[in-house]
């Protein structure tokens, strides 16, 4: 008699059609959770639920986010993602880690890479993230990043990273020196999400499409070697990865472009007057509102359709002064463009200041950022490896014992 070898079922293919329906889901799941809801509050100033401030961090849900150290951080990356970040410390056990690693998939310059992976660590705190209350590391201080990235390379169908948008945009740019890494640096994002089993991942909505890769990847790897199987091989049994939900923040989630309205506002521009840096001075910022794009219509409104970059700017005024939509286009709807731009100057530079002044005590002390840092990247290689131990073992490697 032959012996046939037991093949796990392997998870389907994805059609090419199921992103945009996929997105489409996460979107209305991110809305409709009442995570989503409690991060709102969180983030807009709300008090967080006595309950979850009274509980230990083993109660609370895990979030983890972060940004590459490329180019300068500005206001679309703030007020986009690390302002929302600030409240999410409060409620949940938070991990913000400046992603090195993914820098390197184009050509950069080592020096820059090393100055500016402080600096980013320096503009988390001086946003408001505490060392005390959120893990802030560095990618690359944490080893298992990368080898679960090698794992899951191993189980990632490589038609489910063809299909990835931002890479198609990007190879077409690089053309024949596109590089390997821009392929899979996707799945590395997945490695930097399961490894610390998140709950929740805040996503602009360029980013949805990975977050869903890394859903993917998830179920993929718990369908293969997790459940039963793997307790029937001797392990834990059970997930192996904790399957990841989306929020995407209900506002400034994609700041756009000083230059044009229906452009985000990028690090990689190659116009600096298309952006706001979170270190330009009061004159640089008043000079780049001042010169900004606008249109000729009378009065001033919200209308992302057409009138992309009159809103653009509202939003930007609603979000540094903290007034409401309503409020703000109340204020403004009869003003020219000229009273405006130096009012919009002013609110951006008071909102700025305070986070300015605190970069600036952190960048005089080197030694305090690398000690927060190398702290961080401590708690983050024991919830690293525990998860990384965990994969190897389901998938049948042989896990040397830890004391």
């Amino acid at each position: 008699m032959v012996m046939r070898r037991a093949v796990p079922r392997l998870a389907p293919f994805l059609p090419a059609t199921s992103w945009a329906q996929r997105s489409q889901q996460m979107t209305m799941r991110a809305a409709s959770t009442e995570v989503a809801a409690q991060e709102v509050n969180a983030a807009e100033g709300a008090p967080a639920k006595a309950e979850a401030k009274e509980g230990t961090v083993g109660q609370r849900k895990r979030v983890l986010s972060g940004v590459q150290p490329t180019g300068k951080l500005h206001l679309g990356n703030y007020m986009g993602a690390i302002k929302n970040w600030v409240g999410l410390q409060e409620t949940f056990d938070t991990y913000f880690c400046v992603v090195d690693l993914h820098a390197i998939t184009v050509p950069h310059d080592p020096v820059e890479l090393r100055a500016s992976t402080r600096t980013m660590a320096a503009t988390y705190m001086a946003a408001g993230i505490d060392p005390a209350r959120a893990t802030i590391f560095v990618q690359s201080h944490v080893p298992a990043h990368a080898e679960l990235q090698w794992l899951l390379n191993c189980v990632t169908p490589i038609g489910w990273l063809n299909r990835m948008i931002q890479f198609k945009e990007k190879a077409r740019k690089q053309g024949e020196d596109v590089r390997a890494g821009l392929l899979t640096y996707p799945v590395l994002m997945a490695a930097d999400i399961l490894l610390y089993q998140a709950d929740l991942v805040p996503v602009g909505e360029d980013q949805k499409q990975h977050l869903e890769l890394t859903r993917d990847i998830a179920e993929r790897v718990n369908g293969l070697y997790g459940g039963k199987g793997w307790k029937k091989r001797g392990g834990r049994g059970g997930r192996v990865f904790r399957v990841p939900e989306p929020f995407i923040p209900p506002a400034g989630a994609r700041v756009m472009s000083l230059q044009d309205g229906t452009s985000k506002m990028s690090k990689s521009a190659e116009n600096d007057a298309s952006r706001i840096n979170l270190t330009d001075t009061p004159d640089a910022i008043a000079n780049k509102v001042k010169r900004c794009k606008t249109d000729s219509a009378i009065g001033l409104t919200f209308d992302a359709e057409n009138r992309p970059e009159c809103t653009n700017l509202l939003t930007l005024y609603q979000l540094s002064t903290g007034k409401s939509r309503d409020e703000v286009a109340a204020e403004c709807a009869s003003m020219s463009w000229g009273a405006f731009k130096p009012l919009l100057a002013d609110a951006l530079v008071e909102h700025l200041r305070p986070i300015q002044t605190r970069y600036q005590e952190l960048m005089s002390d080197p030694g305090y950022v690398d000690g927060v840092l190398a702290k961080g990247a401590e708690t983050a290689n024991a919830t690293a490896q525990q998860t990384l131990d965990n994969c190897k073992d389901a998938m049948g490697f042989v896990v040397p014992k830890r004391h």
